[in-house]
């Protein structure tokens, strides 16, 4: 489980694109409740991980955001992005 974790983690920060919750829990076969516990306390590498609704990582200062997360307003929203390109 943790491999599949780090290789979404992984996957998010080379293309540095936001991603919602549930569709990255979704594509490893998780609840987003068990993925937000997975990736641990708030730090930028994690902070692509947002809330569909507000399109921004939940409970995290400015100083946690990564310094591109706003880059695109793109926003993956599907696990079959996630399962396409990381074979999953």
């Amino acid at each position: 489980m943790q491999e599949q974790i780090t290789l979404v983690i992984d996957y998010i920060n080379g293309v540095k694109t936001r991603c919602t919750y549930a569709a990255a829990a979704e594509a490893i076969g998780i609840t987003p409740q068990a993925f937000k516990k997975f990736l641990g306390e708030a730090r930028p590498e994690v902070s692509w991980f947002v809330s569909p609704t507000s399109g921004e990582p939940m409970r995290y200062s400015d100083s946690e955001k990564h310094p591109e997360l706003y880059r695109t307003s793109r926003i993956i929203t599907s696990s079959k992005v996630l399962k396409r390109n990381l074979d999953l």
